[in-house]
């Protein structure tokens, strides 16, 4: 007599699974609606009313092309890094280790994290980008663009997350993750979100084009204002490939080891 054993689910389902149950736990925690959502579209409505009028003036363009990208990916950061604390809370309950040895596969935990990250992400943009429509914001390419508008970001905040999972499984607290944010969020205000790049000096430029979130920022603008966004959106996808790289195999083994060691 033969017994059929069950049928594994797949990695996708699982992974589905691990991202509800973090959706779920954020709900409950407020503070990250708030950095994810709140803060930014708070800064989005403060920068257009104190500056969008100033900017338009000096410079001929509407700032609201640059502010919406700008807040959407330095909200998408901001809420990474809050939820991304409570790893090691995790890490040090043995919630990691508990998840490690249930009957799924290895990596449907760290996949479903880096999914509810995205989820979060693309209605976070897609509730700024409304906000923006409402102050003015018009896509002249046709809306058709709005598709990769709000997935731009989604695709930062993924590689983004899993360099807080890489810092955070080895952090003795969520606090270290700060020397992370600080930097990563700096490049997005030093982008060419407030000001056009044209309207810079040339050596502020050069600065400005070899952080990775230049053409993250301009790609958004370009399609936003109906400008080739090709060359932009080419280099965004090479930049997070290239950091994926590097940061991808950190968080996996770092995850691991979180899992596996006692605590």
């Amino acid at each position: 007599m033969t017994v059929d054993a069950p049928a594994r689910s797949s990695l996708a389902a699982e992974s589905l699974v691990f991202a509800g149950r973090l959706l779920t736990e954020w709900r409950r925690q407020p503070a990250v609606l708030i950095q994810a959502l709140v803060f930014p579209t708070f800064l989005l409505i403060t920068y257009k009313l104190l500056v969008g009028k100033s900017i338009l003036r000096i410079t001929g363009t509407d700032s609201l092309y640059g502010l919406v990208p700008m807040c959407a990916v330095a909200g998408a950061m901001f809420g990474a890094v809050l939820a991304g604390r409570t790893i090691p809370f995790e890490r040090d309950t043995g919630l990691i280790g508990r998840l490690w040895v249930f009957p799924v596969h290895r990596a449907s935990a760290l996949t479903g994290r880096l999914l509810a990250e995205a989820a979060r992400t693309l209605v976070s943009t897609a509730l700024i980008t409304a906000v923006g429509v409402g102050l003015g914001l018009r896509f002249k390419g046709g809306w058709l663009a709005v598709i990769p508008f709000v997935l731009v970001p989604v695709l930062i905040v993924v590689v983004f997350a899993t360099a807080v999972i890489a810092i955070a499984v080895r952090s003795r607290t969520g606090a270290v993750l700060s020397w992370l944010a600080v930097p990563s969020i700096g490049s997005v205000f030093s982008s060419s979100g407030l000001i056009p790049p044209e309207n810079l000096p040339s050596a502020v430029r050069l600065q400005m084009h070899l952080q990775p979130m230049w053409p993250t920022i301009e790609s958004m603008r370009a399609l936003a204002s109906g400008d080739p966004a090709l060359w932009p959106l080419f280099l965004t996808v090479v930049w997070a490939v290239g950091l994926a790289a590097v940061i991808g195999p950190l968080a996996v083994r770092g995850y691991r080891a979180a899992a596996i060691t006692p605590h």
